[in-house]
């Protein structure tokens, strides 16, 4: 619930404190729906640093009010357009437009993806998000939680919270958009249909197409609309040690307006992915206690859910 809309905020400022001990003047990245442009910009104001964040015109479209909050704090918002106009390719242009100058700026990279340090680093940034739900579970229920739920495109709340339970008896669900279909551009399951791949600079799990590019995605949620995975959450499902699971648009729509209308928590549609799961998995396992990762709130995404999805009833 803070000022900046979700867990995005914890890895930004360490990153703007990296930019400033590294004498880099500005700070460059990619943003789907804008949570991390808007805790980067954040960040970039309070120490003093240019801001730019590159974003997919589809994005811009649909998540305006974040960006409206990127410009208002200062940022420069430049849009991708090429491609799909989404996730990916303000990666691409993020990337091409650090290369020109990597002298005076860092990449602040938003979630535990590309090169080595970035994964570790952004996961060790977001590991306050375990340590600290970690600690709240068992002071308000005396032991941990059966299961956690949260949400994966790159996978930065994710794996910030199951850092925490890598080494307890905990099943950890990495849950990924299931879109809405099973064929290549209708979903962003990385780990569900993906295979061996690299992009960004970074060897994980990636949807590719017929020609071992990576596939065109979708998702309602644009900050999980990606088509590759972090390597450790790769290294860790390989392993066994977490579990996926899998939500479509029509039930993270139900879970964002469910979570809403009986909580008074309006949650971003990609946290909704996690809400979704959870409440499928609360109904076949009953007496399991569940901990679900909220990772953002869902102000940025009103005005697109309202002209696409009607309100529906309070009695839902």
């Amino acid at each position: 619930m803070n000022h900046t809309g979700a867990h995005k905020l914890n890895h930004c400022m360490a990153e703007a404190l990296l930019a400033k001990y590294l004498g880099k003047k500005k700070l460059i990245a990619e943003t789907g729906a804008g949570q991390h442009g808007v805790a980067l910009a954040t960040a970039a104001a309070y120490f003093g640093l240019e801001c730019e964040i590159h974003m997919g015109e589809v994005d811009i479209a649909k998540e305006h009010p974040n960006v409206v909050r990127m410009q208002i704090l200062g940022a420069k918002v430049v849009p991708a357009t090429h491609g799909l106009k989404t996730l990916k390719e303000a990666v691409d242009s993020a990337f091409e437009a650090y290369l020109k100058d990597t002298d005076s700026q860092l990449f602040a990279i938003g979630s535990v993806v590309g090169p080595h340090p970035f994964p570790k680093m952004v996961r060790d940034f977001q590991s306050v998000v375990g340590i600290e739900a970690k600690e709240q579970f068992l002071e308000m229920t005396g032991k941990l939680p059966d299961m956690v739920s949260a949400c994966v495109g790159g996978g930065s709340n994710a794996m910030g919270i199951f850092s925490a339970f890598i080494e307890d008896a905990v099943k950890l669900y990495a849950v990924e958009p299931a879109g809405k279909g099973i064929n290549l551009g209708e979903h962003s399951a990385s780990l569900t249909y993906g295979s061996e791949g690299i992009m960004h600079g970074f060897n994980s799990i990636m949807l590719k197409d017929k020609d071992g590019n990576p596939a065109p995605v979708h998702s309602i949620g644009s900050g999980i609309d990606y088509p590759s995975v972090g390597p450790e959450h790769a290294y860790l499902n390989s392993i066994g040690r977490t579990r996926i699971g899998l939500c479509n648009d029509e039930e993270a729509v139900d879970a964002f307006y469910k979570l809403s209308q009986h909580e008074g928590i309006i949650p971003a549609l990609e946290s909704a992915h996690a809400v979704a799961f959870a409440m499928k998995y609360a109904k076949e396992n009953p007496k399991e206690a569940i901990l679900v990762n909220l990772s953002g709130r869902g102000d940025k995404d009103i005005d697109y859910i309202v002209e696409n999805y009607p309100i529906p009833l309070k009695d839902i």
